[in-house]
Parts: structure tokens; sequence; C-alpha cells
């Protein structure tokens, strides 16, 4: 299509489109009836609600949508180019060589663009414009061209090129992946729970229906005499911190002097679908601290959370606390919470309304599937945790590279309900973790701020999960000697920084103000691991050292099987 003297030209027809489609806008507009509040209360709704009352506004965002869509359009027929973009899903060059493909990249940028703007313009309030912010643009990261085999012209080329082996090979991923029920992100062939991952040599040495209590065996002629305990996260399995040997930090933290135990949960059940959060402190926290005490014959331990596993921990220093328990001698926490006002994007997901339709379906109990857990987590990344292995398995038919933390990522562990709904109204719903004598565990009213012993606390400044602003409010609440460091990256590439690369970079404060900000201003850039200053802080907490004992456990507790042990091995259902 061309410019014509004797016709409109191209510019001219999409002005005209335009200035057609603001009029009938407007006409609409008159024409539309007052929202009624129950309408009102879909924020959905509310976005149109809102715009009704400026037609002018939404009609402008209209014009530019025209406006690229009409460049996008010339760049079809040679007018103009597409403009380049870093979006890695449309960075191959047959996006750009086939005009047909370029607009309909360019036309799909445009289109999410103008929905993305009409959604930051909608009157509504900050918590509806975060939840229509997040959706949004999970419904159009699904609908992205390049998902789609008729319209990514990669996917095309690789058929053509293979005679359409890919499109069958791609058919049987995806048969094998339903199966399973989740999507395949890496060559899962390549990794073996106890063969290359989590081998970090030990003995199961306590066991019951939740935990098995791990203790690992030393590295080093002497040992500091104080133990520490390892409380990992439930949801997932804990060799996120046990990959392989040159990426362990329990390796690392065994070979420093440490006499490591750790606790190894088991997934849920429908044996288990009655346990609470406070059977997790009786038969995992509170038990694992006997069980230790009985074997080193210490008074007291180090203690280290992670994620979940430290809001486990809080509550159990704070029911300790609450009856005068000196068990624990410091605390570790990694990328962890006791604030959960601001937990970042995952509380688009969590309201009210969600968690009581849990809690009235939990009366005879019910297991959380880790699968759905795991689905949830990788919607907060979804192009790069979702839709890049649709297109690469699927519609590529390729088998992804083995990659371990992405093998650990799919295998997941399932949670009782009772006590996952608790964690999700107390924390997340109520954040009751910050108001003294609001929870109630084991027979006492807890209060985190009687919390005194030295901690350490660990984040991490891209962490999507446990924003690292978040996780520095925990220093306005515990009242001991506090340590906090941030590391670079996220909530796993920043916390499995190991020495052995000693990759990036972490900050360090010993002044902790009010503001996050201002911490950070103050904080000092240390290249490579954050490993050894942790080392470092623990082993002045640890006591003397003493030489390695040369059996695990006790006369009471004797070895069960080696370290993994069954319970981690075991695959979710």
């Amino acid at each position: 299509m061309s410019e014509s003297n004797n016709g409109l030209g191209l510019s001219e027809f999409f002005q005209q489109i335009t200035k057609a489609n603001q009029q009938f806008v407007e006409q609409f507009v008159k024409a539309v009836p007052q929202q009624s509040p129950d309408v009102a209360t879909n924020p959905y709704a509310n976005i149109f609600s809102g715009f009704w009352q400026n037609a002018s506004q939404l009609s402008q965002l209209q014009n530019q949508l025209y406006q690229q869509q009409m460049q996008a359009w010339q760049g079809v027929i040679g007018q103009t180019t597409g403009e380049p973009t870093k979006d890695k899903r449309f960075a191959a060059p047959e996006w750009e060589q086939f005009p047909f493909f370029s607009y309909v990249k360019q036309s799909y940028l445009s289109t999410t663009k103008w929905m993305m703007d009409l959604v930051e313009k909608s009157q509504v309030d900050d918590a509806q414009k975060e939840k229509m912010r997040f959706f949004t643009k999970q419904f159009l990261d699904a609908m992205s061209p390049s998902n789609f085999a008729l319209t990514n012209p990669e996917v095309l080329k690789l058929a053509a090129d293979t005679k359409g082996e890919s499109l069958v090979e791609g058919m049987k991923n995806m048969l094998e992946d339903v199966q399973k029920g989740y999507i395949t992100m890496t060559d899962e062939s390549k990794f073996e729970v106890g063969k290359n991952m989590a081998v970090t040599p030990g003995q199961v040495i306590f066991e019951n229906e939740l935990i098995q209590l791990i203790q690992y065996t030393p590295t080093t002629d002497q040992v500091f005499d104080r133990p520490l305990l390892i409380v990992p996260p439930c949801i997932n399995k804990y060799y996120l911190m046990d990959m392989q040997p040159e990426n362990s930090l329990i390796r690392y933290i065994v070979s420093q002097g440490f006499t490591t135990f750790l606790v190894s949960w088991k997934s849920a059940n429908e044996e288990m679908k009655h346990l609470t959060w406070e059977d997790y402190l009786n038969l995992g926290v509170f038990k694992a601290i006997e069980v230790v005490k009985a074997i080193t014959g210490k008074a007291d331990m180090n203690a280290m959370g992670f994620c979940i596993g430290g809001t486990l921990l809080t509550t159990a220093l704070a029911v300790l606390r609450a009856k005068g328990d000196t068990s624990i001698n410091s605390a570790t926490y990694l990328t962890s919470m006791i604030d959960h006002s601001e937990p970042g994007p995952i509380k688009v997901y969590l309201d009210e309304n969600m968690v009581r339709l849990k809690e009235m379906s939990m009366t005879e109990g019910g297991v959380v599937k880790g699968k759905e857990l795991a689905a949830v987590f990788s919607s907060l990344r979804a192009n790069d945790l979702i839709w890049n292995y649709v297109v690469n398995n699927y519609l590529k038919g390729k088998t992804p590279p083995p990659f371990d933390l992405l093998y650990w990522n799919s295998d997941g562990t399932n949670l009782p309900m009772p006590m996952h709904t608790y964690y999700l109204r107390n924390m997340y719903i109520e954040n009751n973790l910050t108001k003294p004598g609001k929870m109630e565990l084991c027979g006492v009213k807890i209060d985190v701020r009687k919390i005194d012993i030295p901690v350490y606390l660990f984040a991490a400044q891209e962490d999507h999960i446990v924003p690292w602003k978040t996780a520095y409010l925990s220093t306005q609440y515990l009242t001991g000697p506090q340590r906090f460091v941030l590391g670079a990256s996220g909530h796993i590439a920043g916390t499995i920084n190991p020495v052995t690369t000693n990759k990036r970079n972490y900050w360090v404060n010993d002044q902790l103000p009010a503001s996050s900000d201002l911490w950070l201003q103050g904080a000092q850039s240390n290249p490579g691991s954050w490993w050894p200053d942790y080392s470092n802080w623990l082993g002045a907490l640890s006591g003397e050292k003493v030489a390695a004992p040369k059996t695990p456990g006790n006369r009471t507790y004797k070895a069960i099987e080696p370290a993994p042990g069954r319970y981690v091995k075991a695959r979710a259902e």
C-alpha cells in the first residue's frame, strides 16, 4: 500500500479510524449506566468505571495504540523499520528478517504496553492496582506470539529444517510432562539425590514421622564444641544447601570445623494431613534440639534457619524465650522474614478470602501439593520459568540442558493444610509475628522482641520471594547483637554463592538504622562470597576447639542410614 493523490494515504487512513473510534467511545460513555457497588468491587470493572469518567484519557490511550500499530504496519510494507527490542523472547534474527513476524512482534509489544498503561492509569487503590498489574502481565505473557508455533518464526524454521521432527519430539516432551504433572526445566536423567546431589558425608541419627536428623561427618581433626543446628525450608528439599560438592553450603560449613546437624523434613502424605505449625515445632525443631543436646552433651547450640525454616526458627526461639529456655546461643537467618507486611510479588495470591476458604475446607485436614506451590512461585517469573520451557521443550522439541538448581526446583514437598494455612493467616494476612502476645504456641504467648541472642541476618538484593528491605525489618524487632549482610543476586543465587567461584559481592554495615536505604548508603561492598564472613562470625560464638568425634550419634541415638536419608530422596506425589 502506498501514498496516493487519488485516495487516502496510510497516515490519513489510520487518523480517520482513530477519530471515528474516539467518537464511538464518547457516545458509548454517555450511554453507560452508573456502575453498581457489586461491580465496583471487581478491580477490572473498576478500570473501566474510572475511565468512563474520563473518556478523553481512554481516547488518548487508544490513539497511542493506533499510532504504534500504524508504525508496525508501515514496517511490514517497507516504509519504516521496527524498533529493535531487548526482549529475549524476540532476540532471534528471524523476528526481524521476515516482515510479517516483525509486525506480529511489534503489534504484540505495542498492545502489551497499551494494556499495562491502561492498568497504571486506572482509578483504583494501590492494592487492587498491584493485583491487576500482575495478572494482566500474566495474561499478556501467556499470549505472546513466541508461545505459539504458527506465530514463532524460530519454531517454523526449525520444523522445516528437521522435516517436522522437532514438532514430533515436542509432542513427546509435552505428553511426558503431562504424565509428571509439571514442566521439565532440566535434563533430570543427569541427577540423582544421594549420588551426585546431597553427597556431603553424614548419618541419619534420629527420625520420626516428620523429620530425619542428619549429623554430618567432620572433615577436620578438631571441631568447635558448640554445635550448629540447621532448619531448612519445609516447602522445598533441604539439598538446595547441599547441591553438589563445589557449591554446597553444608560442605563448606563442615569444612570450617563446625559440628553440624540438619533437619530433613518429610513431604506430607495423607497420614500427616492433620499436622499443625505447632507440630512442626514439637516434632521438628524442638525434637532436633533435644537430640543434638543429648548427642553432644552441650547445654546449648547455634541455630540457622533458611526462608520459611527461619520463620519456624523464629517462632521456636520465641517459645523458648517465653519458657526461660536458653538452648539456642545464636541464630542465623538466611533470606527470611519476621515482618511480612511487604512480602513482594507473592502477595497478589494472598488475601483474606483465599485463606478463609482454605480454613473452611480443612476440618478433616488435607495436603497442599508441592507441585501447586512450585507453580505459584514459577508464575512470579513466568517468562523465565514457564514459557521459556514451553517454547524450548514443546515447540522446538529440545531437551533442556542439565542444571542442578532447576532439578531441585522441580523436586518439591507437600505440606499439611493446617500447617500451611496457619502460616498464611498468621504471617502474611495478619502479620501476627510482629504483634507481642498475639500468637500462642506450645502453651505460651510469644514476643519476638524477647529474642535477645546474637543474630546474623543474610538477605539477597534481587530476591523476589523475600525482598531484602523486608528482611531488613527484622533488625527492628530482634533485640540482641545483630549483623546484617546483603548479598548480590536473588533468593537462591545470592545465598548459594560458593567460595569455589567467589562471584558477585556482598555489603556490610555495622550500623543498623531504621531505614534500609540508610543502611545501604553507609554499607561497604566486599568482593566474592559472603560465606567466609559468616564463618568468622559463627566461629566467635562456637566455643573452643576439641577433637572431632570419631562416630556419629551415641548409645541412644545410633546411626540409622547414611545421609541424605530416605525422606529427602522420596519424590512428592
